[in-house]
């Protein structure tokens, strides 16, 4: 398969270098030193599980001229989700599928609303992966997919990134129920990235003090309760199950923005905490922690001033 990844950073550059070491026609939209780094000495991974490899894709900072992609893997930042959809454009043909593997659940609409009706699968990633210099990936924890058509349908564009990914080595599924497992990520990203962020703490740290804790459930709560209101179909002990997986983190991890408020990077704080406030208050659901950590982080939102 001809698959353009825009987003070379931990989950696309992580994921992108497995496809493509299985074989795959990868391409990279990149930019900057990794871009660089990427043309001139290939992607390196480094992965606590798997070793290290290095893979030399394609990589460009604008397709346009490239042959139309079979897929499309949007892996960027939701801040530079339109700006990277307006650039992938010229590559998506008619029939092209864009699965959106980022943190939120706005994609989806994002892609649809820019490349037309129809392009976009649902995705959700599971991988504790970042840029540790240009044109290197460290890779911690993790490393699989679920994806859908957001109608539930079992299609065969989705049956062949599934086989695409399975090749790769990649545990992956595909979901009939693909909004419902986007939702149950958003709650856990959510507390996780919003309490590891402003705590700078890992998560062990967090569990450590019962407090901390407590605030890192509320999160969870007050999302159920939009994501409810919101006709999600999470399942009435969603808190406890996600409760359960947080308990069983490494003590180790944190989360990408950890990563970036403490190395003084722009943050996602608007596709995550900021949209699950609006749409609470559109919804006429409160959500006093998500505020906290929202108005509490605001002020890192663009990295150093």
């Amino acid at each position: 398969m001809r698959i353009v990844i825009v987003g070379a950073g931990g989950v696309g550059g992580y994921f992108g270098a497995k496809l493509a070491r299985a074989g795959e026609d990868v391409t990279f939209v990149a930019r900057g030193a990794h871009l660089a780094a990427i043309r001139r000495d290939g992607l390196s991974i480094r992965s606590t599980i798997e070793g290290e490899f290095v893979v030399k894709p394609g990589a460009v900072d604008d397709p346009k001229g490239l042959p139309p992609a079979d897929a499309v893997l949007l892996c960027v930042k939701a801040f530079d989700t339109d700006e990277a959809l307006a650039r992938v454009k010229p590559v998506v043909g008619d029939d092209t599928p864009v699965l959106t593997l980022q943190n939120g659940i706005e994609g989806p609409e994002r892609i649809d609303a820019i490349l037309g009706p129809g392009h976009a699968l649902g995705g959700s990633a599971y991988v504790f992966a970042s840029i540790e210099a240009p044109g290197v990936i460290a890779h911690r924890f993790l490393g699989k997919v679920a994806l859908g058509e957001l109608d539930g349908r079992v299609t065969a564009r989705a049956e062949r990134l599934r086989d695409a990914f399975v090749a790769a080595g990649v545990p992956v599924e595909i979901s009939q129920a693909i909004r419902r497992v986007m939702w149950e990520k958003y709650l856990f990203i959510c507390a996780q990235a919003g309490m590891s962020a402003l705590t700078r703490a890992n998560t062990g740290a967090m569990r450590a003090v019962p407090a901390t804790w407590k605030m890192y459930r509320a999160i969870f709560e007050e999302l159920a309760a939009v994501a409810a209101r919101a006709g999600a179909g999470l399942p009435p002990d969603i808190v406890e199950r996600l409760m359960k997986s947080a308990d069983a983190l490494d003590p180790r991890t944190t989360s990408s923005m950890h990563h970036d408020v403490t190395t003084g990077k722009r943050l996602e704080l608007e596709g995550l905490h900021g949209h699950a406030v609006r749409l609470g208050e559109r919804l006429g659901v409160p959500t006093p922690t998500l505020f906290a950590v929202y108005a509490a982080l605001s002020p890192s939102l663009m990295g150093p001033p």
